[in-house]
């Protein structure tokens, strides 16, 4: 009655397209984009390391994601970027302002994807295909544990804006334990402790300079696949030392094959807004394939 007629219309439809809606502002309005990535993100951080050679995950997920086996900086800085919107959804909810609280929750999704799962995805698969630097047992479970812990959480934080894809991405993780909405909230604590000492800082410079290296590839018009034989990244002063924390998944991530450095924006003679490449080689685009 609140949201009139068409509202109601439209929330049967969805019910039956089994689709996810939220309503902001007067308007309704399908969040089905938001739910695709939720699966499709959830899919592939389950699927790491249990496929078959047909990439086939045939059982669901055991969810034993220990907080203590996140060791790695840029693991550790994405699970302080989750405590901090944790606790920002949850006083958010507290004074009833939800659109604030999904705003919360929505922009770090998206940071989540299009950041921190580019950054270390070769890393959970355990793979260096370009800097030939095969990661550690340990740093392997970082950032499968740090991938577990932060789309558990996402599951329970949009729930109650996504309810149908949250409820299947849970089922996922959490095989016969019951719906996601009698699950208890997510707690910033939790990931206070996976994150440790270190600031959420790292993971938003690694994001920037990871898009630099990308941007270098779009300017010169070639494919993301092509390495990148050298480069250097100018930032600033406070965000050396965060970059370089990350360093080896952002050269991963890049596709950088030889060395990456980064250097003080004002030693480079840079601004110290952001961050830039100051030098760099490109490689040889991949040959295409030929068309069947």
């Amino acid at each position: 009655e609140k949201f009139g007629a068409d509202a109601v219309r439209y929330w049967a439809a969805a019910a039956r397209l089994g689709l996810d809606a939220t309503y902001d502002e007067g308007q309704m309005k399908i969040g089905r984009r938001l739910a695709i990535k939720l699966l499709n993100a959830t899919k592939f951080a389950l699927a790491i390391g249990r496929e078959d050679e047909n990439h086939h995950v045939g059982a669901a997920a055991t969810a034993a994601w220990n907080p203590a086996d996140v060791t790695e900086p840029l693991d550790r800085a994405a699970m302080a970027a989750m405590a901090r919107v944790v606790r920002e959804a949850t006083e958010a909810l507290d004074a009833y302002e939800h659109s604030k609280a999904l705003e919360a929750i929505e922009s770090f999704f998206w940071q989540f994807c299009d950041d921190y799962i580019e950054l270390v995805k070769n890393r959970a698969y355990g793979t260096a295909d370009s800097t030939g630097a095969t990661p550690s047992e340990a740093a392997v479970l970082s950032a499968r544990t740090a991938l577990g812990l932060g789309l558990d959480a996402f599951a329970r934080l949009l729930a109650p804006y996504l309810p149908y894809a949250a409820e299947e991405v849970w089922s996922w993780m959490h095989e016969g334990e019951g719906s996601v909405h009698r699950a208890a909230w997510p707690e910033a604590g939790v990931y206070e402790a996976a994150a440790g000492d270190v600031s959420a800082d790292v993971l938003d410079w690694a994001g920037k300079a990871l898009a630099e290296l990308r941007g270098l590839k779009s300017q010169a018009k070639v494919s993301m696949k092509t390495p990148i034989l050298s480069a250097t990244l100018a930032a600033p002063a406070e965000a050396v030392e965060a970059i370089d924390a990350a360093l080896g998944d952002i050269a991963e991530a890049g596709r950088v094959t030889g060395p990456l450095t980064v250097v003080e924006a004002d030693a480079a003679g840079e601004g110290e807004a952001t961050v830039a490449v100051t030098a760099s080689e490109l490689g040889e685009p991949p040959a295409k394939k030929p068309k069947a």
